[in-house]
């Protein structure tokens, strides 16, 4: 990963633990992907992709966060969930990171982005 693509997770997770978000794990990796940060918040586990986009992107970064994705960060989630009993209540959120001549402008925060039955 480039440096402003950490340096995003890193202000992601700061943004975050300003809302009272506790961090669990970060970069948690299996053998179907990746999840960039879990977190836990009230009554919910929340397994976090951080996407960051320039701000004139034709796109959100969170529509980056594809079907394929969503899938592959289900599965990733099961797994931690599996080794790490949790009675909170799982939860996929995105957090959108803007960005301008590898400056971060702004963090969007989407809470239960995406659901998957």
């Amino acid at each position: 990963m480039n440096s402003i693509g950490k340096l995003a997770e890193l202000k992601a997770c700061d943004y975050l633990q300003k809302k009272k978000y506790v961090l669990l794990d970060a970069n948690y990796k299996s053998r179907f992907g990746e999840i960039d940060l879990i977190m836990k918040n009230k009554k919910y586990i929340c397994f976090i992709e951080v996407k960051m986009r320039n701000e004139k992107s034709i796109a959100t970064p969170s529509e980056f966060v594809d079907e394929y994705k969503q899938r592959k960060m289900a599965a990733t989630a099961e797994l931690y969930l599996s080794y790490n009993k949790s009675k909170l209540q799982p939860r996929f959120d995105v957090v959108e990171v803007f960005a301008e001549n590898n400056k971060i402008k702004s963090i969007k925060h989407l809470e239960n982005a995406f659901q998957l039955y």
